[in-house]
């Protein structure tokens, strides 16, 4: 039987598929994280930093059982599961949400905290959901997510994860090959969240967040997945935001999405288009970008 699928540019085989059949079969009692697991094992899919690509295989799973091809156990529910604590455990923090209008010089200094897996990641979601356009959607792959208070007050929040695969703005300006791209790529972030809380009037505060992430996001992200940063990029919907701070913060607009989305097959126009920023954070990131 032919296997008619590609997933993340591999080629799913006949062997592969029974092979997977196989873990199936020994790993079914343990659940689907074993599997997975497993399935990394053997095949070495690993992150940069060594980490198994569990949550890629397990959309490999996914989609293999949507084409009826294999037929997974069923999900195991248990106190390991984050999702499923996510959804069941309520933020206990307590902010307020009471007007702040002064002079960014007033507010010095500013606390920036990293609060990806620690206590206050629920905070974070919480508001983000709350108070975010765009609410708030679990990232996959790396990511780290950013708390700012002034004297004791959560003031913005923002978050970052990895970045997209092939956008021609970007890979255009960078001007690196496939190769490059494919060894490289995870040197890159992409700024997914920005949010200043609605009751938050500071001028110039957005732009002097994005330079303070600027000097510390590279070695956060070295803390947790073993490797630095050499850029980051966002987009910016054109129908609520001229990117006026990304500009302040000296980031490099690229160009203009068309507005046919990700999986649009067609040349119409089916969302908002996006202006795209990026900010190099190091002197010599085409060199390292392109050339490793």
């Amino acid at each position: 039987m032919n296997v008619p699928l590609t997933y993340r540019k591999r080629v799913i085989t006949q062997s592969d598929l029974s092979l997977i059949v196989k873990v199936i079969d020994e790993y079914r009692s343990e659940g689907r994280s074993a599997i997975s697991r497993r399935l990394c094992e053997v095949w070495g899919w690993r992150q940069a930093n060594g980490q198994l690509k569990d949550g890629v295989c397990r959309g490999l799973l996914l989609q293999l059982e949507r084409n009826q091809l294999i037929t997974l156990p069923s999900r195991i529910i248990d106190n390991n599961n984050n999702s499923q604590r996510r959804r069941i455990t309520p933020a206990t923090f307590d902010f307020q949400p009471t007007p702040l209008t002064s002079a960014l010089s007033d507010l010095t200094p500013i606390e920036l905290r990293q609060v990806r897996r620690s206590p206050e990641e629920k905070l974070f979601n919480t508001l983000i959901q709350q108070y975010h356009y765009l609410g708030y959607s679990q990232p996959v792959g790396e990511h780290l997510k950013y708390l700012a208070y002034a004297k004791g007050r959560v003031i913005a929040g923002f978050a970052f994860s990895s970045a997209p695969y092939a956008i021609d703005h970007r890979d255009t300006f960078i001007g690196w090959s496939v190769e490059a791209r494919e060894c490289n790529r995870h040197l890159l972030a992409y700024n997914t969240r920005f949010l200043i809380l609605p009751w938050v009037r500071v001028p110039h505060l957005a732009s002097h967040l994005l330079g303070r992430i600027s000097r510390t996001i590279s070695e956060d992200w070295q803390k947790i997945y073993n490797h630095p940063l050499l850029w980051l990029e966002t987009f910016i919907d054109t129908e609520r935001f001229t990117g006026t701070c990304y500009k302040a913060a000296n980031w490099t607009f690229l160009g203009l999405t068309s507005g046919r989305g990700k999986y649009n097959k067609t040349q119409k126009q089916l969302t908002s288009i996006k202006a795209m920023y990026g900010y190099p954070l190091s002197r010599d990131f085409r060199t390292r970008l392109c050339h490793g």
